[in-house]
């Protein structure tokens, strides 16, 4: 299959990339992706690299950046164009079988029409709050890491399958001399109002004891909130990774949206390197990692301070379970294993 992933990154990080590699934005588009894929932030480049390892011809266009986009443009002999007509000029020349979109919202219902008409399948990718049934309905195909979304999806008259997220072991190529620096860390999104409910236990932990704090949008966090105090400011892609790397105990919550189920990168970021994981207590956990075996669970603030007091003092223990969920990602929640599935899931749609 010809398989274009059209994705895109927080602007948060586009913004920060390109200020930290002056002249970036007036470089080739080969340059500029290249340096885009190889910070690994988010997916970045694993959906094309492995699925090219089966056979597939795939690329990643990351259509909310604007230099990119732009670059592409100059480099095809098309005027100054918004974002959007360079990706349809993009599908044009790249004739997919599958364009397959890692953000539902992000383009006009003018966009999404024209890319209906390109005899594609057009399949999109959601962990996160669904948008309306109009919208959904744009998709010829939607994979979820959200299992309570695929019956939703489906009565919206959607086909859906649940897909979940993986890790890319090609990270720890890049980490192979890290060693250990902190202690807890938590890294993620830290707005005081979308996650309040989520960074409670969190922020109860800071409170309690050491914990370094690493995301953004402190939107909606007071002068004196403990991940104010415990913040170090931001980390994206292998930044990231370092920092999690680095640690001896990475803590994970999911978003409100996820409800009883665990799906989100961190569980499998956060093992992939090595670190012990301790998330919040999901229904389906044990599907993808064994508690206490393999990660660590806590169902509140007290909860999540005992285990880590625990963890913190039992350092064989520690070691034990990291390792355990290491192999575990590495055996069965590679992006090497979802592409496969997914290139399965693929086909199967396509006939």
């Amino acid at each position: 299959m010809r398989i274009l992933i059209v994705d895109t990154c927080y602007p948060a990080f586009l913004a920060s990339h390109y200020q930290a590699t002056p002249g970036l934005a007036r470089s080739p588009y080969e340059t500029q992706w290249r340096s885009l894929m190889g910070t690994f932030f988010g997916t970045a480049d694993a959906y094309s690299y492995y699925l090219r390892a089966l056979g597939h011809d795939a690329h990643e266009v990351v259509v909310n950046c604007e230099p990119l986009q732009q670059a592409w443009a100059r480099e095809h002999g098309l005027d100054s164009t918004s974002s959007e007509d360079v990706l349809l000029a993009q599908v044009e020349d790249f004739r997919p079988d599958v364009i397959y979109l890692q953000n539902l919202h992000v383009l006009t219902d003018t966009t999404m029409a024209a890319l209906r008409r390109s005899n594609a399948l057009v399949a999109g990718q959601i962990a996160s709050a669904a948008p309306p049934d109009q919208r959904l309905r744009m998709f010829d195909l939607l994979l979820t890491s959200f299992p309570h979304y695929v019956e939703r999806f489906e009565r919206a008259g959607v086909a859906a399958e649940y897909f979940r997220i993986g890790f890319d072991p090609r990270v720890l190529e890049q980490i192979s001399d890290i060693s250990s620096e902190h202690d807890v860390v938590f890294v993620g999104a830290l707005n005081g109002i979308r996650h309040r409910r989520g960074n409670r236990p969190i922020a109860y932990a800071a409170r309690k004891l050491a914990l370094d704090v690493w995301g953004y949008d402190l939107r909606g966090r007071t002068p004196w909130s403990p991940l104010r105090a415990r913040y170090r400011g931001e980390a994206w892609g292998i930044d990231m990774f370092r920092i999690l790397a680095s640690s001896r105990i990475v803590l994970n919550r999911h978003i409100t949206d996820a409800r009883q189920y665990a799906n989100n990168m961190r569980l499998y970021e956060a093992t992939g390197v090595g670190s012990l994981l301790v998330t919040d207590a999901k229904e389906n956990l044990a599907d993808l990692f064994e508690p206490d075996s393999e990660v660590v669970t806590y169902r509140s603030g007290h909860e999540l301070v005992a285990q880590l007091r625990h963890y913190q003092a039992d350092e064989d223990a520690r070691r034990e379970i990291a390792a355990a969920g290491q192999a575990r990602t590495l055996r069965d929640h590679t992006y090497a294993v979802r592409m496969f599935e997914l290139a399965e899931i693929l086909e199967r749609h396509r006939r």
